[in-house]
């Protein structure tokens, strides 16, 4: 067994060979996701936003722990491709490489900023998100810039086109569905209300829905093992999140619409 794991840890921490360390990395990922789904669904919820609790810990202000955890993923990928030769990196790879930068761009500069009256994070939530972070923007980046090895002609293939399109409709409804629940109080406000609009009228985590949509058409687009890996845990992830937030809204608002789903529209 100790024998297995030095190799293990060889290959994840030692390696010279990224190619093998990235799938390393892509295969955790995978495995690992449908257990935090199983965990999350249980009923011990991410301890942050509304479900933050003093028990995991030192707490920090909710904008400044979104900034300092998402910003491994936008800083990590712009330092590997500024430090690497990318002359002859294909116009698929510097497309997909952006559309990963765009949404961390507005997670980590944008969304951070405008959250309204957020609830204090624990840094030690904080910290594990920012793990994620480093791990995944490590991962993305080395892949599509290091060993993609895209030809131009994929920019057309068929799930290059789609991923892409099911990529923007996902990132719109994502900021759409951000843009309710920032506005569901006014000024001063407190308390929590029922969203409606946009995706909130099929589920209820509208947010959550589109950012799965945006990975799985991304992972689409790479048909990469890390773009699969990446949209595994997001969906594993957000589709449980959303569940605590089905399951809050339920027993917090009596006149929550019965007929509005966990996750997908429609179906469950």
């Amino acid at each position: 067994m100790s024998g297995y794991i030095g190799k293990f840890y060889d290959v994840l921490i030692g390696s010279k060979d990224q190619k093998q360390q990235i799938d390393l990395m892509a295969g955790i990922l995978i495995g690992i996701s449908p257990i935090i789904h199983l965990i999350l669904v249980s009923g011990i919820n991410a301890p942050y936003g509304r479900y933050t609790s003093s028990a995991w810990g030192v707490q920090i202000n909710g904008k400044l722990a979104w900034f300092m955890q998402e910003l491994p993923s936008f800083v990590i990928p712009v330092y590997i491709y500024l430090t690497s030769d990318t002359a002859s990196l294909s116009t698929p790879a510097r497309t997909l490489l952006g559309l990963f930068l765009l949404h961390y761009f507005n997670r980590t500069f944008i969304y951070s900023q405008k959250i309204r009256g957020g609830k204090p994070t624990p840094i030690l939530i904080c910290l594990m998100a920012m793990f994620f972070c480093v791990c995944n923007g490590y991962m993305q980046s080395i892949f599509l810039v290091h060993y993609s090895n895209y030809r131009e002609e994929y920019f057309f293939e068929w799930n290059f086109v789609f991923g892409v399109a099911i990529f923007f409709f996902g990132f719109y409804t994502n900021l759409e569905c951000d843009s309710i629940l920032r506005n569901l109080r006014k000024p001063g406000e407190k308390g929590y209300k029922i969203p409606t609009g946009s995706m909130f009228d099929y589920v209820s985590g509208g947010n959550l829905f589109g950012e799965a949509l945006e990975w799985s058409g991304w992972a689409l687009a790479c048909w990469s093992v890390q773009g699969f890996a990446f949209a595994a845990f997001a969906v594993m992830y957000l589709s449980a999140r959303s569940y605590s937030h089905h399951v809050w809204y339920l027993k917090k608002f009596e006149d929550y619409p019965k007929d509005r789903k966990i996750f997908i529209p429609y179906i469950a």
